[in-house]
């Protein structure tokens, strides 16, 4: 019987291949995020800032549907590992129906409390007209993406990452191209504006979704996609959830302190919180590769977890720490050096470079803390503990980041505002370290010390 590459093949060999493409495919949709505002921002500073104030909903959105994947990846990866075929195809089945669900809960909030969410973060009527169209559009067709999660996370945990590159690739295309055709009227189609951005993003899901759900019924011979079959199950649902629901509202978290970043700043000017919306784009440039190397080892973690070999595992985290760190530490330069023209790109007047060189400078110091804090809180959840990750985060975010963001701009003005991200990483990282701990030693280091008793005795 054929070995899953998981649990033989060289681990630094394994990580890279499993992360490669997944890094490739998240760099595209990063670039998506820059080229998407880019295009928003030559409409006006107003439109730019509509759509940066829409961010903590799609955020919501995708916390939900990378927290249900982390539920997903983790089960399915050590149900393989395991040998237990059936209880796979279970989690992986139960998975796509509860995205399905999710895709309806967001439809009826974006047709009933898009213009309220707008309402409550400004009292500009151009920015709540923009960012209601453009919101109201990505939740009423949000299954789309809520199905991309779903099929990609399933090619991630059985190995496939390749098939995952191309999938997010041809959705990040699709949204470039069709975006300066719908924002701008091009080729005959009619002028949208900030909705013709959304349509072209919902578009671009709709493609990638279909491609990964044809990856999965073509190319995936471990798992068989057959809801009909694998019908919801309450126990499968638990499963999935005990993991993915700290997972969820860990990211949810991070909606939280956008929306809470945007009540702060937008109280200085506007421009402010274009700024923080500009940031997350640019950053996501950095930090889309380390998601990409975190997607590659999650499911390696959770299968050598479950084959109980440690040293695969451990090597996979500290393999996985040393090149996220890496990664921030190019992203930390960049940021440094050529600030004017990364804000060049959107378009920025003379306010927004005045607000936003020194934004950009201060925020990015805590890359390097951050990669090594992502690691972990994805060994986390691959291990199961998703409550530590979302108790870390909780504490980042709600406890330190926001409270002092507020105290800081109130004391020492705009600027002093960005300092709360390098504090708050700081924090982080104390933190993880004092869990982690803990963790090896009641989890790992017992399986460690099981196979030098077994050594012991053969020898």
């Amino acid at each position: 019987m054929e070995q899953n590459k998981m649990g033989v093949m060289p681990v630094n060999k394994l990580l890279l291949s499993m992360s490669l493409p997944m890094m490739a495919s998240m760099l595209v949709q990063a670039l998506y995020n820059i080229i998407d505002s880019m295009f928003v921002a030559q409409l006006s500073e107003n439109a730019l800032t509509a759509v940066s104030l829409a961010f903590p909903a799609q955020n919501l959105m995708i916390a939900v549907g990378t927290g249900t994947g982390v539920g997903v990846n983790a089960l399915v990866s050590r149900s393989l590992g395991e040998k237990n075929k059936e209880r796979a195809n279970l989690i992986a089945n139960n998975g796509l129906v509860l995205y399905v669900i999710s895709g309806i809960i967001f439809a009826i909030f974006g047709m009933l409390g898009s213009e309220i969410f707008f309402r409550a973060q400004t009292s500009d009527p151009e920015i709540i007209r923009l960012g209601t169209d453009y919101l109201r559009v990505c939740c009423l067709l949000s299954t789309a993406v809520f199905l991309q999660f779903g099929f990609e996370r399933i090619l991630q945990a059985t190995g496939r990452t390749f098939y995952t590159m191309l999938t997010q690739g041809l959705g990040a295309i699709v949204n470039i191209i069709m975006d300066p055709i719908l924002i701008f009227g091009l080729f005959g189609a009619p002028a949208l504006g900030v909705k013709g951005a959304a349509i072209a993003t919902v578009f671009g899901q709709v493609c990638a979704a279909t491609l990964a759900c044809w990856f999965n019924k073509k190319k995936n011979d471990d798992i068989v996609i057959n809801p009909k079959k694998y019908h919801l199950q309450a126990h499968a649902v638990k499963s999935i959830y005990a993991i993915g629901v700290p997972s969820i509202c860990m990211a949810s978290i991070g909606s939280i302190m956008t929306f809470g970043m945007n009540k702060i700043l937008i109280a200085f000017t506007s421009t402010a919180a274009a700024v923080f919306g500009v940031y997350f784009k640019l950053q996501s440039f950095i930090f889309m590769p380390v998601f990409g190397m975190n997607n590659g080892m999650v499911p390696i973690i959770g299968f050598n977890y479950g084959a109980r070999k440690p040293d695969r595992l451990m090597k996979t985290m500290h393999l996985a720490t040393k090149y996220a760190m890496a990664m921030m530490a190019v992203g930390t330069i960049i940021f440094w050096a050529f600030t004017p023209q990364l804000l060049g790109i959107f378009n920025a007047s003379e306010q927004m470079l005045a607000i936003g060189i020194p934004a950009l400078r201060i925020i990015s110091v805590h890359f390097l803390l951050a990669g090594f804090n992502i690691i972990r809180i994805s060994t986390f959840q691959a291990l199961g503990h998703g409550v530590v990750s979302l108790t870390v985060s909780v504490l980042r975010q709600l406890f330190v980041l926001l409270p002092s963001a507020f105290i800081f701009s109130r004391i020492w003005g705009l600027n002093a505002t960005w300092l709360s991200f390098p504090l708050a990483e700081g924090v982080a990282l104390i933190i993880m370290i004092f869990f982690w701990h803990k963790i090896f030693k009641k989890e790992i280091k017992p399986i460690f010390d099981e196979i030098a008793v077994k050594e012991t005795a053969e020898a």
